[in-house]
């Protein structure tokens, strides 16, 4: 019998393994694990463009266009939402910068000096044209169904450094951004996943992060109510493994306990020496990008940077303007971070990523606006383990459609994940009776890009 017992559990063992793992990730959902292989970067920021900025205006240029002013561009069967007209040339001037010589617009001159660390994909393609379905392909994987963020994602397979502050946190001044918290939701993973939102137009603490003082109670009642939660919730489950939304939602109302003394601390800026904020500069975004570095330096693993609620880089009118509004917004504030994090030796293994949804046309929208493209728009990675003063892929001569080394969304995902230690093959959940992860059945390592 006992001989039976063991070659029954040797044909078992892969799901008696599974359950083992899900049942100790319960136990300790946060805890750091360590990747499948040595990992280059241990931390992501996300500046997040939301809206589509316009790649021949930013990182990607086209003196083509301004020879074809006005004129029809051959775009074949590339479908647009809105109907464009003739080609628009760049109001903006270009120039090189760095050693690599790297072509970068007047708009992100100061992110420009560190040209040198940047990989600056210009192949980028999505599915559709559409923000909604393009925000949650760029932050989920799927453009339909509902799928763990990338931050979800990331911290289901590294955990957290510090149980005192959430692994996973998106700041986005101003209210949501068009699909509000499904850009950060984990899905069907467990909700302790997920990230937690931060409205950076407050300075105030207790605004900043709703109910991170309990008015009514001490800590130490705070601390008598969690262990009588929990000693109920273990004493009359009705299995021996947790129930895995019960478990989830006791892990929030912990993790928010342990925030008020942490929290408070991370968010206060006043800390920084004078010389600090200066670099970063005035405005929500400096702050936001300042509070996000300090974030990373206390252990949270993935923190999104949103540009603001709706969808501010969707010129579809006014471009010029509004460019270099929001431009102007992050711009200082980018380069200050990555000065940063250079000199407190975090630059090493903080992978850096820039982008939006999508990119936009190379003809004109109205007289002086462009549409969605999805077809051929840049993002660009810095830090760790990413091969600086680079360009990889191309668009063809306007700036419509990828052309040369097309990288798709997922074959970005699958890259961040490898710089974080993970084959995204195998970083797998299983859930509806199927083995999910965030690259689908797709993607493959962009090795263009790695150091």
């Amino acid at each position: 019998m006992g001989m039976g017992s063991l070659a029954f559990a040797g044909l078992l063992g892969t799901d008696v393994a599974r359950s083992v793992a899900r049942a100790e990730s319960f136990t300790h959902p946060l805890g750091a694990r360590a990747p499948h292989f040595p990992a280059k970067a241990k931390r992501v920021i996300h500046f997040f463009l939301n809206g589509g900025p316009s790649q021949v205006d930013t990182f990607d240029p086209k003196p083509a266009l301004a020879r074809r002013v006005g004129k029809p561009l051959p775009t074949g069967n590339l479908a647009t939402e809105n109907v464009t007209t003739g080609a628009f040339p760049s109001p903006f001037s270009f120039r090189r910068y760095g050693q690599c010589g790297m072509e970068i617009s007047e708009l992100f001159a100061r992110t420009g000096e560190h040209a040198d660390d940047l990989a600056v994909i210009r192949s980028m393609t999505a599915d559709l044209p559409n923000h909604e379905p393009s925000l949650m392909l760029m932050n989920c994987g799927d453009a339909i169904q509902v799928r763990p963020s990338v931050g979800s994602w990331v911290t289901y397979g590294l955990g957290a450094e510090n149980q005192n502050l959430p692994a996973f946190i998106a700041m986005c001044p101003n209210g949501l951004p068009v699909k509000e918290s499904e850009n950060w939701q984990a899905g069907f993973l467990p909700a302790v996943y997920q990230g937690t939102y931060i409205d950076t137009q407050h300075t105030q603490i207790e605004k900043l992060i709703a109910h991170i003082r309990n008015p009514r109670l001490s800590r130490d009642q705070q601390r008598r109510q969690l262990d009588l939660l929990r000693a109920l919730e273990t004493e009359h489950r009705p299995s021996p493994d947790p129930d895995g939304q019960l478990e989830s939602r006791i892990e929030s109302f912990e993790l928010a306990y342990r925030m008020q003394m942490e929290a408070t601390d991370a968010f206060d800026i006043a800390n920084e020496p004078e010389s600090i904020r200066k670099l970063y500069g005035d405005g929500v975004h400096a702050r936001q990008t300042l509070i996000a570095r300090r974030l990373l330096e206390r252990g949270v693993r993935y923190v999104q940077l949103w540009h603001g609620a709706g969808q501010p880089w969707d010129s579809h009118a006014n471009l010029e303007a509004d460019h270099r509004k929001y431009a102007h917004d992050i711009d200082q504030p980018i380069a200050a971070l990555l000065t940063d994090l250079k000199q407190r030796g975090m630059f090493e293994d903080t992978l850096i990523i820039w982008g939006g949804e999508f990119g936009r046309t190379p003809t004109t929208q109205g007289s002086n606006g462009r549409d969605h493209n999805a077809y051929g728009f840049s993002m660009w990675l810095a830090g760790a383990g990413v091969k600086g003063g680079t360009i990889f892929g191309a668009t063809d001569e306007f700036g419509f459609r990828a052309v040369e080394n097309k990288v798709h969304v997922h074959d970005l995902h699958a890259t961040i994940l490898h710089l974080l230690g993970f084959d995204h093959e195998r970083l797998t959940y299983r859930y509806s009776g199927r083995d999910f992860r965030l690259t689908d059945v797709y993607g493959s390592v962009i090795r263009g890009v790695l150091a």
